[in-house]
């Protein structure tokens, strides 16, 4: 969800009511619940978060919009991203020079031309940054952590 305000991101596991708030002027990052989401938000389908990234214009949001499944790795979804959106944290780039306007726009030419590369992958229920070898040699501790925490 996009309010001139905040970016909302809201799971979509059934049960789940926290909502990622991101304000788009202190880039501060807290969880709040699906209430507090504006009904005037636009709202659009993403299958996830690739990062922010700081531009000349200042910061952005790049998500990911399209999916393609790809494979099973003990009965988890392996997928591959293959397309994504920049979002821009400022509503206006009234605050740029000329110059730096297309700066600003040959940077997000090239990372449209990276991100158009084949090779983003990603599991919501299986850790990919780590070798099977590792993940068998951790800790029981270590295994019942959450993607995040790891």
């Amino acid at each position: 969800h996009i309010t001139p305000e905040k970016f909302y991101v809201e799971a979509c596991d059934d049960g789940a009511d926290d909502v990622l708030a991101i304000d788009r002027v202190s880039t501060e990052v807290t969880l709040t619940v699906k209430k507090d989401v504006p009904p005037s938000a636009v709202t659009r389908p993403i299958y996830g978060i690739l990062g922010t990234i700081r531009l000349v214009a200042g910061t952005y949001l790049i998500v990911i919009t399209k999916k393609k499944k790809v494979g099973e790795i003990f009965g988890h979804a392996i997928w591959k991203a293959t397309d994504f959106d920049i979002l821009s944290y400022k509503k206006t780039m009234l605050h740029l020079t000329d110059i730096q306007l297309q700066d600003n726009k040959v940077f997000l030419s090239m990372l449209s031309h990276v991100l158009s590369v084949d090779g983003f992958y990603f599991s919501t229920t299986y850790d990919l940054t780590h070798t099977l070898q590792r993940l068998a040699n951790t800790s029981p501790e270590f295994q019942e952590m959450s993607l995040l925490e790891r």
